[in-house]
């Protein structure tokens, strides 16, 4: 059931701050805030990205729930409503399509992941990571990689999970999921931050993360930075607007953007203060890419006091963040699939799974047997992260953002802000003449 039937609503703010902070406060944040902060320079990189996430992010992603709320639909047909509304062209429901698309292409990568720390919490809870050292922990990164089979379970698991709460509906999955599985994330965040005050290499996090040198600032850093705050706050995927159809006519949209970006810069922050203290500590490669949640810190785990518990506690985290995202991509395309065939929900909500499960299977095998395999030099994995990451992201968000800001009819957006003048104005100006312009510097940038 689509929100265009007008039943499909989250019943509280606190629901919807919850399903919106968890689409956008996923494995970007934990995962992907700490080794891009790692390979960018440290606290230069943060400031720039705090920066972007304030000036850009909040008025794309305030934009995303004007849209979505104005025309109470899944993304396309959204855009649609809202251009017609606003005496423009219906083919503008070709940004909603894009949204959708970005959405399902993140989806069948980010699952594999899911896959991964679903593993790594198996044998978190199991072992503890005793008697791992630095070899032997990359040795069981790679063996994972390399075995397809395994690979595969965990993300069939992770996407029955996910399917399952998204089968439930907007009240009784999404928002029955969201109001248990956030606050605890949250309270296991700020847990193991306060573990890491005691445990070693704190101070060296806070001079880490606090201390900026501008001179590692380069085009790259700046790149970096807005490309993180894009998928990190879940722009132009989708996933915003479908959540803005969902919400109530007297919630206010300003607020509850601040406060989603908020809580997912609080994760972000949050996460350095989990994972660097355990990296300097333990004299681990905080710059070690992708790999630094899956192959260094197991190597921290086994050499802490009680690295057992913690390990344990900090893969569910990690599990819960992942879950929460994957539930906000995947809804935005349930939300479409049953509104483009009039299929029910349950029905829509498994052939989507089914589709991302069935496509996930390349992703897996081109980690391992199908590794080789490559077009121009790219595999699929390769392709898979770089569209939507350097296209689709970009130019989704810049699509939103002028319209939004230069073809939606003032009346419109104004009164679905509901704001004050100054607010509108402000949020106006800066969807205008910085979210616009930055984004198509970065669309360039990225492409050159």
């Amino acid at each position: 059931m689509t929100a265009a039937s007008g039943s499909a609503h989250f019943s509280s703010r606190f629901s919807f701050i919850m399903a919106s902070v968890g689409f956008a406060v996923g494995l970007g944040n934990i995962w992907r805030f700490p080794y891009v902060t790692g390979e960018n320079g440290g606290s230069a990189f943060v400031l720039i990205y705090l920066f972007c996430a304030f000036c850009i992010g909040v008025p794309c992603l305030v934009a995303e729930l004007v849209v979505g709320r104005r025309g109470q639909s899944s993304p396309p047909e959204s855009m649609a409503r809202v251009a017609e509304e606003s005496g423009r062209s219906r083919h503008w429901r070709f940004v909603g399509g894009m949204g959708v698309l970005t959405a399902f292409a993140i989806a069948i990568t980010y699952a594999v992941v899911v896959g991964w720390v679903l593993s790594y919490l198996s044998k978190a809870a199991m072992t503890g990571f005793v008697g791992v050292d630095a070899g032997t922990s990359s040795q069981a990164f790679d063996a994972l990689l390399a075995n397809s089979g395994g690979m595969l379970f965990w993300t069939l698991l992770g996407n029955l999970i996910v399917g399952t709460i998204i089968f439930s509906g907007v009240k009784g999955g999404i928002e029955r999921a969201v109001t248990v599985m956030m606050p605890l994330m949250f309270a296991l965040l700020i847990g193991l931050s306060i573990y890491n005050a005691f445990a070693g290499g704190f101070v060296e996090t806070l001079e880490w993360l606090f201390t900026p040198d501008f001179s590692k600032v380069g085009p790259d850093t700046l790149l970096a930075a807005v490309g993180q705050a894009f998928f990190s706050l879940g722009v132009a995927m989708g996933g915003m607007m479908t959540y803005g159809a969902y919400l109530p006519k007297g919630f206010s949209i300003t607020r509850a953007a601040v406060i989603v970006v908020l809580a997912d810069t609080l994760v972000a922050l949050l996460a350095g203060f989990v994972v660097f203290p355990a990296v300097f500590h333990h004299g681990l490669d905080i710059a070690s890419g992708a790999g630094l949640i899956f192959k260094t810190l197991p190597v921290a785990f086994a050499q802490m006091p009680g690295g057992h518990v913690f390990a344990t506690l900090f893969f569910i985290m990690l599990a819960v963040a992942g879950i929460t995202s994957m539930v906000g991509l995947l809804e935005s395309v349930t939300a479409w699939v049953s509104e483009r065939f009039a299929l029910h929900r349950h029905l829509s909500s498994a052939a989507v799974v089914a589709a991302v499960t069935f496509c996930s299977v390349a992703s897996v095998l081109s980690y391992g047997v199908w590794s080789d395999y490559t077009v121009v030099g790219f595999n699929f994995n390769d392709v898979a992260f770089a569209i939507p990451d350097k296209v689709l992201l970009p130019a989704g968000g810049l699509l939103i953002a002028t319209f939004a800001g230069w073809f939606m009819l003032r009346e419109h957006s104004e009164d679905e802000l509901g704001t004050t003048p100054f607010v509108y104005s402000l949020w106006r100006q800066l969807v205008r003449y910085v979210a616009v312009p930055a984004i198509a510097f970065i669309l360039i940038s990225g492409l050159i």
